[in-house]
């Protein structure tokens, strides 16, 4: 319970701040997602229940900002998730390399997903996928850049709060 309230809040503020991002460069049309950040540390690191948590709840608070129906966030997290984690085995998890492409991969997946998801919304205007794509480049470049500032933070919140004993992981 400790190590899903300490990662929260890391994704609080990691929302906090994408959202004044994105309120400062509204004005030249375009729009930041970085839900990759939300999903894949805890699945990369956490047991299965914790990093789930963090990764639904952050869903949630992704789902409270959206133009989306609550839980499409929460729903698409989770799934993401549950894929990253029976993935895990297979990477080499504390290369940087590794965790920022897991965290690159899983945010165009999501990012596809939810354009999808709101472009059925707006009854298929197809004319929106050239801007997407240019919010999906931009966010691609903002997650590689932040992500192993962010990664770090969790993990140091993580320690701080002495929810994880890194040896046993």
């Amino acid at each position: 319970m400790r190590a899903t309230a300490a990662l929260f809040l890391t994704l609080y503020l990691l929302q906090a701040m994408v959202a004044q991002v994105n309120s400062a460069i509204a004005p030249i049309h375009v729009w930041l997602f970085v839900g990759g950040l939300f999903v894949a540390y805890p699945a990369l690191v956490m047991p299965f229940g914790q990093g789930f948590a963090a990764s639904v709840l952050g869903g949630l608070l992704c789902d409270a900002l959206a133009p989306v129906a609550f839980g499409t966030h929460a729903a698409l997290f989770a799934c993401a998730h549950a894929v990253v984690y029976n993935a895990r085995e297979r990477l080499q998890r504390d290369e940087t390399v590794v965790t920022v492409s897991a965290a690159l991969l899983v945010n165009l997946a999501l990012f596809l997903a939810l354009s999808t998801i709101r472009i059925q919304q707006a009854h298929g205007s197809a004319g929106a996928w050239p801007r997407m794509l240019s919010d999906l480049i931009w966010s691609e470049a903002v997650v590689a850049l932040i992500a192993p500032w962010f990664f770090a933070l969790q993990r140091r919140t993580l320690e701080m709060a002495r929810a994880v004993d890194w040896r046993t992981t």
